[in-house]
């Protein structure tokens, strides 16, 4: 399955599951990274860390080390 670090800048995705577990898992899911949300890979810091992602019109700041816990499809 492919995995949100993995994603290229300006590609649009849609979250198919977070395997993260504990307090990482709920503050991914607090930031609304659920399971069916559509979201735009933005850009990566000049170190590959972190990423910044647009999901439900807002941006987010996420570690690769999160990003690796949400697994994603790219729509046709």
């Amino acid at each position: 399955m492919l995995t949100l670090d993995k994603i290229e800048p300006g590609t649009m995705t849609r979250i198919v599951s977070n395997k993260a577990t504990g307090n990482v898992r709920r503050r991914i899911m607090d930031m609304g990274l659920l399971p069916g949300e559509s979201l735009e890979m933005v850009r990566r810091a000049p170190l590959g860390d972190p990423l910044e992602v647009v999901v439900k019109g807002y941006h987010l700041s996420l570690r690769k080390s999160e990003a690796r816990f949400i697994e994603v499809e790219v729509p046709e």
